[in-house]
């Protein structure tokens, strides 16, 4: 049996090499392997720090003879769907035909054409309450294909053909003040109040959700959210926070620990005035997340090997203290582009709100080598890299999106313009669709809305919006409310799981707030008081950086450069009459 996994930039695929599952990675291979063997394809989907995806590995595919009854009658494929998220959005929406239970690991059964004729979750080893075994699956999805073959297609292709008739929506407007207040409510209403944030069990942190309703000023929404979850189990003692919690009052985690929901978090918490929170979510992307080369991780696994045996959760309810002697959880290596935009920008605003220059630093170094490591031969970015290495799989909207948006952070909170300049190139860019699926036609998912992290829509929107605040031009403003324009709809229905792009929708809503601090000091008095007040966008340049981001087109700073020493305060490229006295920079808006 070739061992295919071995090699690739994915600690989850990595994880699998030894199976006696004859894997193969996602790519045309499998599929024409498919195709002259005649047999279905199995699509494992999962990712390294997904707890019952480890479960069902040592359940099944660790198991010698599930792995001959995969070998014998399937091409089974592994796929790391933050790898390839376009890959697991398109085999997900395919899989809603199947099961509503929709979650990893994901196991899909396809013909090797790539359409779907069967799907679903984990499935256990014996029969456990409505899940049938594994092995019982296997038989049945083998014994469809053999004996009702033309069943089985005719079902694929009717999936296939729902999923390519279903339109997007037609553009409707933007929303406007009036209506994303009521957004803003129907969220409101759904808070817990007894014990903060929403829903009951499970529980997730919807930092995506929070920022929303920070743009629309419902900050008691989200201080008793953000008290609840940093005094509970959700927020480990180092600082940094779990997926989510399994119970209503945020108690008993689950133990994975993901860059995306710190990064946002760590946002959260800075807006929110929670030095506390930030600076422990900060130690945490710092010293657990950050690989040596300067990218941050994926995220940080829920197992561990304790005593001998692997134990979920052991690791991280020990005391800091004790934990000194254990190894551990691992750390997914993966750099992903757009995840590490968010932790750029995170550490920039929180960096420069409470002075921390080590963590702005630290968003130098992520951005660097995201820049010269994330790249395909052709220069082109693409969406992660392993240990410098960089994958094959294509950087997504989101990607590039979130990316741009941390370098204009990065630009903002260094005073280099470069940072501004190759963030304006990142937004240009545009996204390639996986090529497995289109040379397949396989039909790929809709944009959906913003769940635990800004769809593509949503991160593409928020970056044109950021450019434009700089004075790029309006021509980012129009991008930005098209693109707001196109799911606009959709979120009025769903506001709750559409954070992301209303909060974008609140920036172009209203003027924005633009703040630029002349000031050879950068921690003097005068820049702490325009740091200090609230703003869309806050910059404090000396006049020779100020000169800069007006040459390289950057508008907002044009003339601003003639006095050392002075706040200007914009509302909308508006700007009031300079002032030199810290006590005179308004602190609300």
């Amino acid at each position: 049996m070739s061992n295919r996994l071995a090699g690739t930039g994915s600690p989850y695929l990595r994880a699998h090499a030894d199976n006696p599952v004859d894997w193969y990675p996602w790519g045309e291979e499998a599929f024409a392997e498919a195709a002259r063997r005649d047999v279905p394809v199995l699509i494992s989907i999962g990712y390294s720090t997904c707890h019952w995806c480890h479960v069902m590995a040592r359940e099944s595919f660790q198991d010698p003879a599930t792995a001959e009854q995969l070998n014998r009658g399937f091409v089974s494929i592994k796929v790391d769907r933050e790898e390839h998220p376009q890959v697991d959005t398109a085999y997900m929406a395919a899989a809603s035909a199947f099961t509503q239970d929709l979650g990893w690991p994901l196991t899909v059964f396809a013909t090797p054409s790539g359409r779907v004729f069967h799907a679903g979750t984990y499935f256990p080893p014996v029969a456990r309450g409505q899940l049938p075994a594994f092995g019982t699956v296997l038989a049945a999805v083998r014994e469809a294909w053999t004996e009702r073959r033309a069943e089985v297609e005719g079902l694929a292709g009717a999936v296939a053909e729902a999923l390519e008739s279903s339109e997007s929506a037609d553009p409707s407007p933007v929303p406007d003040e009036a209506a994303l207040t009521a957004a803003a409510n129907e969220i409101v209403a759904r808070e817990d109040r007894r014990h903060g944030g929403f829903g009951t069990a499970p529980k997730f942190p919807v930092a995506t959700t929070l920022r929303f309703l920070q743009a629309q000023g419902r900050t008691d929404v989200v201080a008793r959210a953000l008290d609840a979850m940093a005094t509970s189990e959700l927020c480990d003692e180092d600082g940094g926070f779990f997926r989510y919690a399994t119970q209503q009052d945020w108690a008993v985690p689950h133990y994975e620990r993901m860059l995306t929901d710190n990064a946002q978090l760590l946002d959260v918490a800075i807006d929110a005035g929670r030095a506390d929170v930030a600076r422990g979510i900060a130690h945490f992307l710092l010293t657990v997340l950050q690989r040596a080369e300067g990218g941050f991780g994926a995220a940080q696994d829920s197992e561990s090997v304790i005593d001998g045996q692997r134990s979920e959760g052991g690791y991280y309810r020990r005391p800091v203290a004790e934990r000194e002697r254990l190894q551990p959880p691992a750390v997914d290596g993966k750099v992903i582009t757009g995840w590490n935009g968010l932790a750029i920008a995170a550490l920039a605003r929180a960096g420069a709100a409470l002075g921390e220059q080590s963590w702005i630093d630290a968003g130098v170094h992520a951005a660097e080598t995201v820049l010269a490591v994330n790249r395909d031969a052709a220069g082109r970015l693409v969406r992660t890299s392993l240990d410098g290495v960089p994958a094959a799989a294509v950087a997504t909207d989101a990607d590039l999106g979130l990316l741009a948006d941390g370098l204009f952070a990065l630009a903002l909170a260094t005073g280099d313009v470069r940072w501004a300049t190759r963030g304006l190139e990142v937004l240009d860019a545009d996204a390639a669709a996986d090529p497995v699926l289109a040379a397949h036609a396989i039909p790929a998912a809709a944009d959906g809305g913003d769940g635990d992290l800004p769809s593509g829509t949503s991160a593409r929107a928020a970056a044109e919006l950021t450019a434009w605040r700089l004075g790029a031009g309006e021509q980012h403003r129009e991008r930005a409310a098209a693109l707001v324009s196109a799911r606009a709809a959709q979120a009025m229905r769903q506001p709750f799981g559409s954070g992301s792009l209303l909060r974008v929708a609140a920036g172009l809503a209203r003027p924005p707030r633009q703040i630029v601090a002349v000031t050879s000091e950068p921690r003097g008095a005068l820049a702490i008081a325009a740091r200090s007040a609230e703003a869309d966008l806050t910059a404090v340049l000396t006049p020779q950086q100020v000169r800069a981001f007006a040459a390289a087109g950057f508008a907002l700073f044009d003339e601003r450069d003639g006095v050392d020493g002075v706040v200007h305060d914009c509302r909308g490229f508006v700007c009031r009459l300079p002032v030199s006295d810290p006590a005179l920079v308004a602190v609300a808006r």
